[in-house]
């Protein structure tokens, strides 16, 4: 009989006798009162097993904070102390969370390197009493396993996950520019091997059960009803001796890799060399973690946990970590519905328009489990987002993240419909319509009037423009007040920003429903005001403008990408608007030059025009700036983009990185500071986690708002200089004269 089936069975058929005869099988232990626990552990015995329950009553998740480690330690005082306990299986009282790593704020109140270093020491110790305990311990994972989590089942004699969806082991540290901090560099690879484990700490990518199982990272997975009962019988097996706890083999190529100096030498300098190509040396938490990796791989155990410690307080007071911490509250707190939670949710959506956004509309929402309807004026139009969604889904079936079953099931919440009597039928369910058309006014009052027919009356029309007031597209509905904008960023299944934006008139009922449900598709929601451009286009025109400007004087396409990606951009302007489109990035620069007017100066507005006129569209036509060849060949410069560029060639100075930084990253700040001042978005947090989210400005800096506030004084007083030499676009706004002035800070 297989393991698992003879865990279930005996458990299962034994519940009336053996597993619960009275006063014996299932009672409570005095030795661990709520007192001493300060109620986040609770202990039940089942026989000779001692399960554990973790469940923090002050949060939503459990963390590992300096309270949870005290109260740890008297846990396993109570399990090495009572002899009639054999073993111990340790589970979660929370829904779909194991541990969800550390307390970061009380991370962040961490002032220095030796405090952490400290903190760190106290967390291998924790870690190091569950590894060395004489009981075996049984980590039972249902939900996110992370951080400071993976490091206690890590620790564990044995671990059993959940086949649930939301199951995911992880060590995400390098994601707030640091390394985990309890023992975590040092248990993962000796459990999966340092080639399986390098990838996962130096990216924070997470493992689903299944991959976990394959690499040795857990040793069952299980369906999530049976987590408890399995993980009380491996204790019951491990302790009898029944059950032998083995480790993965290495293959031939890891011991030749993992097991010798040389090997290891070879090893150690292709990640570090891809790991430099990844992250642009802009993160030091990821050559300190191949070097905490390789301390304990070349001198022990002992030496790696020694060096782990010790980077982990070093890393902590770094600005990269500081300015990465920050990202995660700024994110934190937008995940807040400041509008108050909708009476009536969002459940069924309708997309008008098949191209590309509303294709990607259509694909997040049914991958959230939620009914779709997709609309296009014509069957092509229909079957192109339909394949769309389908070669998206089938893709993520490919790479394992999701399963044939979930892919087919998501295709059949999407109901996709061009017939005018269907369609009509179909609307009368809809909550929330979003029309992806045409940028044409005209168009989009027809689909407006169409639709306000055919809807309930309570339903939101939501317009995906980037471009047009929502003001003015609101005129052509009977019911304005259900009438807001809904921007997504291309591609919208991979761009985490959502903005919404409402005119004068749209309902506040209105506003909490569309951000609730931006929320439910896993979007970052930002409000902004009905303004051209709304938030991040209008940042973003400020910046395109200087790009081309730098263009027309000649400085070279790899040198002012090059610069920016240095800046912390994860793509340059330059690829940007290749990206993008030509023709969409010549319709934002020209619409915000109308509206900012001076700010919008010393670019090349002519410039985008003729390389549309001539066909260099970007990417989507395998050629703009750069040429963009078929299948996985690198990109290079295009020469007749070049050619081009030559007729609008001005003088210009050359300029070294760092004032090419600063020639097309100050605008942009500049102007999410007037968006701060007009009240174009409501808080500096709002403006930061949008400019991150929505064009991933200087990531490891902090965002926009951080850099000013970093430099404060200086950033004004450079604005000036390169007004005085470039002229009055770097004028600073008036809110970043004062805020210098008086010393203050946004963040």
């Amino acid at each position: 009989m297989q393991l698992a089936a003879r865990r279930a069975g005996g458990l299962l058929a034994g519940a009336t006798s053996k597993a619960v005869p009275a006063g014996v099988a299932t009672q409570r232990t005095a030795a661990l009162s709520a007192a001493a626990t300060g109620g986040r552990f609770s202990l039940e015995k089942v026989d000779d097993v001692a399960v554990v329950t973790l469940d923090d009553p002050e949060s939503k998740v459990n963390t590992i904070s300096t309270k949870m480690q005290a109260e740890f330690s008297e846990l396993l005082d109570t399990l090495e102390q009572d002899s009639s306990i054999k073993a111990a299986v340790l589970i979660s009282g929370k829904k779909d969370n194991f541990i969800a790593g550390a307390d970061i704020k009380e991370l962040d109140n961490m002032k220095s390197a030796a405090d952490a270093e400290a903190a760190s020491k106290m967390g291998q110790a924790m870690c190091d009493r569950l590894a060395n305990s004489k009981k075996p311990i049984v980590a039972a994972i249902n939900g996110s396993c992370l951080g400071g989590g993976l490091e206690v089942a890590m620790a564990c004699t044995y671990r059993i996950a959940t086949s649930n969806k939301k199951t995911s082991l992880g060590l995400p540290e390098v994601q707030l520019g640091l390394l985990p901090g309890a023992g975590g560099t040092q248990r993962l690879p000796q459990l999966v091997g340092i080639q399986a484990a390098l990838p996962m700490i130096l990216t924070g990518s997470p493992a689903k059960p299944d991959k976990a199982k394959r690499m040795g990272l857990v040793n069952e997975v299980v369906d999530p009803h049976a987590l408890r009962t399995s993980a009380i019988a491996a204790a019951k097996e491990i302790a009898e001796g029944s059950l032998k706890v083995k480790g993965k083999k290495k293959n031939i190529v890891g011991r030749i890799l993992e097991d010798n100096p040389l090997g290891r030498m070879v090893l150690f300098d292709q990640a570090s060399k891809q790991a430099l190509k990844q992250s642009g040396g802009l993160y030091p938490a990821i050559p300190k973690i191949l070097e905490v990796v390789r301390a304990g791989a070349d001198n022990g155990p002992k030496a790696g946990f020694a060096a782990e410690s010790k980077a982990f307080g070093e890393l902590t007071q770094t600005e990269v970590s500081e300015n990465l911490r920050g990202i995660f509250f700024g994110s934190t707190a937008l995940k807040q519905n400041k509008f108050g939670k909708p009476e009536q949710p969002v459940k069924k959506l309708a997309v008008i328009g098949a191209g590309l956004m509303g294709a990607g509309i259509a694909q997040v929402t049914t991958m959230k489990k939620m009914d779709v309807i997709l609309k296009d004026v014509n069957e092509k139009g229909l079957s192109r987002g339909l394949n769309q969604i389908q070669g998206e889904l089938d893709k993520r079936v490919k790479k394992r993240k999701m399963t044939p079953y979930d892919r087919d099931a998501a295709m059949s919440r999407i109901v996709g419909l061009t017939n005018e009597s269907a369609w009509q039928t179909h609307f009368k369910t809809v909550d929330l319509a979003i029309e992806a058309v045409l940028e044409e006014i005209g168009l989009k009052h027809r689909v407006i009037q169409e639709l306000e027919e055919n809807l309930p009356s309570d339903a939101i029309i939501a317009t995906n423009t980037s471009a047009i007031p929502i003001a003015d597209i609101a005129k052509g509905a009977k019911r304005p007040e259900n009438v807001l904008g809904m921007h997504y960023f291309s591609p919208v299944p991979s761009m985490p920003l959502l903005e919404i934006i409402p005119h004068e008139g749209t309902s506040k009922e209105v506003i909490s429903k569309a951000v609730d449900f931006g929320m439910k598709q896993g979007k970052t929601v930002v409000v902004c005001k009905d303004v051209p451009g709304f938030f991040v286009n209008r940042c973003l025109a400020t910046s395109m403008a200087a790009t081309t400007g730098l263009l027309v004087e000649g400085t070279p396409f790899e040198d002012i990408d090059k610069a920016m990606k240095k800046f912390g951009n994860p793509v340059g302007p330059v690829t940007l608007c290749d990206e993008v489109g030509m023709d969409v990035a010549m319709h934002v620069e020209h619409t915000m030059a109308a509206d900012l007017g001076v700010r919008m100066t010393g670019g090349e507005p002519k410039l985008l025009q003729a390389l549309v006129d001539a066909g260099l569209l970007g990417r989507k036509a395998g050629k703009g700036f750069f040429v963009y060849p078929k299948g996985k060949g690198k990109k290079t410069v295009n020469a007749e983009a070049e050619k081009i560029i030559a007729k609008f060639k001005r003088d210009g100075p050359k300029l070294d990185e760092e004032e090419i930084q600063k020639r097309v990253a100050y605008p942009f700040i500049n102007e999410a500071l007037y968006c701060i001042q007009d009240e174009v978005v409501a808080t500096p947090v709002d403006a930061n986690m949008a400019s991150i989210m929505g064009a991933g400005i200087g990531i490891p800096r902090g965002g926009p708002i951080k850099v000013f506030d970093r430099l404060g004084q200086k950033w004004v007083d450079d604005m000036n200089r390169m007004a005085d030499l470039y002229g009055e676009q770097f004028v600073p706004a008036p809110i970043a004269v004062d805020y210098a002035k008086a010393g203050k800070t946004f963040l």
